[in-house]
């Protein structure tokens, strides 16, 4: 799944595609039916990666992109986001199990879900992320000797001297007339 680019807002509902950066924030286009496109400003919003959201676990941290695979993976038996509250944690035990339950609140596993329908039948929800062993993969096998990168050479702003840049050396001693 190929969340790269999509973002939630602060105190936006919804989920929003970051199109752009310009001098005084960056260049968002929402996910529903509006297309809404509108200016974040850099200094005082917050923008969360779908890619780096993380679920309170009992152990370790869920990622969200896990949980979001579980849903797709029961989307027969996904409820609604307005489902009452012990059918989201029934359902949230099935598809993050060892979330903790008691800093994970129904607010979240709402927002999960609607964040869930709203990106399920984008075509980059199926596609597989970059850099993943699922989008590199390949039919054929020829291709499997690694392949050898050769580093090039950092540029310096410093110039070596050459005989026309060089500064010619200026005489140190002056002709003093009378002594």
């Amino acid at each position: 799944m190929n969340l790269r680019g999509i973002v939630a807002v602060s105190g936006r509902p919804g989920l929003f595609k970051l199109v752009g950066q310009n001098k005084s924030g960056y260049v968002l286009e929402s996910l529903d039916e509006h297309k809404l496109k509108i200016v974040a400003n850099i200094s005082n919003t917050k923008l969360a990666s779908l890619e780096d959201i993380t679920i309170y676990g009992e152990d370790e941290e869920l990622k969200l992109i896990d949980v979001l695979g579980n849903i797709d993976a029961k989307k027969a038996t996904a409820p609604d986001a307005k489902a009452d509250g012990t059918t989201l944690k029934n359902f949230f035990l099935e598809v993050a199990p060892g979330h903790d339950q008691e800093k994970v609140y129904t607010s979240d596993m709402k927002k999960i879900l609607t964040w869930y329908h709203l990106i399920k039948d984008m075509p980059l929800f199926k596609e597989a992320a970059p850099g993943t062993e699922e989008e590199g993969a390949k039919d054929d096998k020829t291709d499997l000797k690694p392949k050898t990168v050769t580093p090039k050479a950092k540029p310096t702003n410093a110039k070596a001297p050459t005989a026309k840049s060089a500064p010619a050396k200026k005489a140190s001693m002056t002709s003093k007339k009378g002594v």
